[in-house]
């Protein structure tokens, strides 16, 4: 589904323009959508990225368990372009295609552990509003993943559910960046939260 701008998509040009293009086309192929939505404020957007930039270096967090919470959460508020995008850099990571394909319906799927159910539902329930987070699912990660894993966990939601908002908010949609990926990304089923 191609993305349905709800303002007008915005001319990336000058030189941090080029710049920027050049990096997103090197990176991910092509340039993001909300890219061109973000270039309608430039301190905002160099603040995104620079955000952006800081929050991949984050590592207290297995790279999988990070992916599925993002994956889940995306998914619970119903962005295709994040989860298009996230499946994308899931490829690129290396991670296990077929598996995360199915974090749209991991509740259905064979595919996850306990671990990673408990970290998709916990994704779902801070993604709910008002939030559904329990004392007893905090209790059960932070004793499987140590507090800074946890923590870590649980701003990435955090920051998913902004993109997700944002994106959504905007009419952005999936970009075809899973297209390059092995298998189709899964569709999500109904969430209940």
């Amino acid at each position: 589904m191609p993305s349905q701008f709800r303002i007008p998509k915005a001319t990336i040009d000058g030189a941090y323009g080029a710049l920027m293009t050049r990096f997103a086309r090197r990176t991910w192929g092509q340039v993001p959508d909300n890219a061109h939505v973000l270039w309608h404020h430039k301190p905002l957007m160099r603040a995104v990225l620079g955000f952006e930039q800081k929050v991949a270096r984050w590592d207290a967090l297995d790279p999988h368990l990070k992916a599925y919470a993002e994956m889940a959460s995306a998914g619970a508020i119903g962005c295709s372009w994040c989860l298009d995008f996230g499946y994308f850099m899931a490829h690129t990571k290396g991670l296990d295609e077929a598996k995360v394909r199915e974090v749209p319906r991991w509740r259905e799927s064979e595919a996850f552990t306990p671990l990673e159910r408990e970290v998709m539902a916990y994704a779902e329930a801070m993604t709910a509003t008002p939030p559904q987070v329990s004392d007893e699912m905090v209790a059960s990660l932070d004793e499987q993943l140590g507090h800074a894993a946890v923590v870590e966990l649980t701003m990435m939601v955090a920051v998913e559910n902004q993109r997700s908002r944002f994106n959504s908010a905007m009419g952005l949609a999936s970009q075809g960046f899973s297209d390059v990926c092995e298998l189709p990304l899964a569709q999500a089923g109904t969430i209940t939260t």
